[in-house]
């Protein structure tokens, strides 16, 4: 299957980009080149800021019947392009082509899931203190949106986006991942055809540039980020000049906290499966492993095993059950932590960086880490899973607590008293307990702490694409 490295997405209609400078796509796989595709200048910025303004003022009248049907109908299309976009988001992003698929489905559940909430917005009457008068409470449309997105999911992610904030009625300008453009690109032309021109616009470009121009634009009223801590606080301050509503999900250092009382046989397999899922490049992976030690030897035993028979190759290949990381630089970022956590005596277990070409690191587990090593602070956003052991409910909670991050956390326990002090105690926005499912369509997902601000996903999701109207009418 041909791959094509798209245009841009400005006032309904696709075209390059006018910047001079071409942003090259590559396989991270085998380091091939995929495609090119040309930048946004400040021209393209500014007239797809002007198209937003103007298919936010015809996309907030059409009734929410109407807009549900048609993100409905995008859906369809996204689902008979699965195969499409699936293939291109593997060999531009390097996951295997089964998770890719899957990616895929979950971006379209998602986008149905807030087209059927469309036509359940709604305010409420309050008891007004006049004689005869009535007090209403509304929804609206907040405004034009600019969703920010990564490459590690770029799908979903772009898909938590758009689907909640044109559900809502507004507008949006994406800023999608250059590494990973073309799948983005296909699932907003399957989104954008019955749309209005202008509301729902694809840019690529210079990440700062576009991220400063259109914030500094009045015709933004929200912007929607996932990605780092460090560029989530840039953003924020450059919002608050504007005073722009914002959702933030910025990184995350999931603890895994294995009871005594685990079942192993269950569990085990799933958390591999769920640690190297997408190389480990993901907010929510579960990144320290707490393990009680009454059952850390057996646990660490079976999970290194686990771990140990993964199928790293080209995601493309039928048999890969890892693919690469996205980039030299993100493959490099694993040796300082692995050489770091030694250092402090923990023991390498399995695992390392792998020769030949494409980005490729084995899925790796250290033992005995200690809770002052950088890998237990820092997180890796790769195939790292560090294990050690802890004896008290307290002494668990404290390591988890322990740093700066708060998205998401997974409890493993048969008892009530444990889960209750476990769920309780842990400073995050989402907790597994006894599964590895930490978001759906249908609830809300988002962190505390450096983790960031608000929730995307769930009514909570759709609330933060409306603003609230009081309408207070004397008689």
């Amino acid at each position: 299957m041909d791959y094509r490295a798209p245009e841009l997405l400005i006032a309904g209609r696709w075209r390059p980009g006018r910047g001079s400078h071409r942003l090259v796509v590559t396989n991270p796989a085998t380091e091939a080149h995929l495609g090119e595709l040309s930048a946004a200048n400040q021209d393209d910025l500014h007239e797809a800021l002007a198209a937003a303004d103007a298919g936010f003022a015809a996309w907030r009248q059409r009734p929410a019947r109407e807009r549900a049907d048609i993100l409905e109908r995008g859906v369809t299309r996204m689902l008979q392009r699965l195969e499409t976009i699936a293939t291109w988001l593997t060999l531009e992003q390097g996951k295997t082509l089964a998770e890719s698929r899957q990616e895929v489905q979950i971006a379209a559940e998602m986008i149905k899931w807030y087209a059927e909430e469309a036509r359940r917005v709604h305010g409420r009457l309050v008891p007004s203190r006049l004689p005869g008068a009535t007090m209403e409470v509304r929804k609206y449309p907040v405004g034009p949106v600019l969703a920010l997105s990564p490459w590690n999911y770029p799908v979903i992610l772009t898909a938590r986006k758009i689907g909640g904030a044109l559900a809502a009625g507004c507008s949006v300008i994406v800023k999608a991942a250059e590494e990973t453009p073309a799948a983005v690109a296909a699932m907003v032309d399957c989104l954008q055809a019955d749309l209005p021109p202008g509301a729902l616009q694809l840019v690529y470009g210079n990440p700062a540039e576009i991220s400063e121009t259109l914030i500094a634009s009045p015709v933004i009223r929200k912007v929607s980020f996932t990605g780092s801590v460090g560029v989530g606080r840039t953003l924020a301050r450059q919002c608050a000049e504007g005073f722009k509503r914002t959702t933030l999900e910025l990184g995350g250092h999931a603890p895994v906290i294995v009871w005594a009382d685990a079942d192993l046989d269950r569990f085990v397999p799933m958390l591999v499966g769920h640690k190297f899922r997408n190389a480990g490049q993901a907010c929510l992976a579960p990144t320290r492993f707490l393990v009680h030690r009454a059952i850390e030897a057996e646990f660490s035993d079976r999970f290194i095993a686990a771990a140990s028979t993964l199928k790293v190759g080209d995601g493309m290949a039928a048999a890969t059950q890892m693919g690469p990381m996205i980039s030299a630089q993100r493959k490099s970022a694993m040796a300082p932590l692995v050489a770091d956590a030694v250092a402090q005596g923990a023991d390498l277990a399995c695992g390392g960086v792998l020769a030949g070409p494409g980005h490729f690191h084995a899925p790796t587990v250290l033992r005995h880490v200690p809770a002052h090593a950088r890998i237990m602070m820092e997180e890796p956003f790769g195939p790292l899973a560090p294990i050690t052991a802890f004896d008290t409910l307290d002494q668990a909670l404290g390591v988890a607590n322990a740093n700066p991050y708060g998205l998401a956390a997974y409890v493993f326990t048969d008892s009530r008293r444990v889960a209750q002090a476990l769920t309780d105690g842990l400073q995050v926005g989402a907790i597994a307990l006894n599964s590895v499912a930490v978001a759906t369509p249908e609830a809300p997902f988002g962190g505390v702490k450096d983790s960031g601000v608000g929730s995307e996903s769930g009514v909570e999701g759709m609330a933060s694409f409306l603003e609230t109207r009081t309408v207070h009418a004397a008689a």
